[in-house]
């Protein structure tokens, strides 16, 4: 599971005191802990995966607004912290490929109107919720039906 290799890496980088990379990995598991308590169960791969994305995120918006303070150092930082959980995360579907996945999940549906979009994104989004992201898969299904 995830939540092993993450607890793995810390201790690895606990006994090569990688400050940056401990730091980062103590950091992403206590939100990871945190969201099994919200949850109230144990967390899934993609409950995970989610997690780090949203940690991913606020690094990259922390990194923006430190480059627009002209804390460039911070920001530098804040991008390394990024890099290091980006590793964690699978790879994206992107392009043609999310594009006949998407054509897959309305012929799968039988939608035909931009009101039917909903039961596309649930099937697409159900198969495939940890490699894409919502608001492209949003967009080629908004195209598909013709609601953009």
């Amino acid at each position: 599971m995830l939540i092993d290799t993450l607890t793995e890496d810390m201790k690895a980088a606990m006994k090569a005191r990688d400050t940056a990379r401990l730091g980062v990995l103590r950091m992403t598991l206590s939100e990871v802990k945190n969201a099994r308590i919200e949850k109230g169960s144990d967390l899934t791969d993609d409950d995970v995966i989610q997690v780090i994305r949203r940690a991913v995120k606020k690094r990259e918006e922390a990194a923006e607004a430190f480059r627009g303070g002209n804390r460039p150092e911070l920001a530098e930082s804040e991008t390394r912290e990024a890099e290091i959980l980006t590793a964690y995360l699978p790879q994206m579907i992107t392009g043609p490929e999310l594009e006949a996945i998407v054509a897959a999940a309305v012929a799968e549906t039988g939608a035909t109107s931009p009101k039917e979009m909903g039961k596309v994104m649930k099937a697409v989004m159900a198969v495939h919720g940890s490699r894409v992201d919502g608001k492209e898969v949003q967009a080629l299904v908004r195209a598909k039906l013709g609601a953009g």
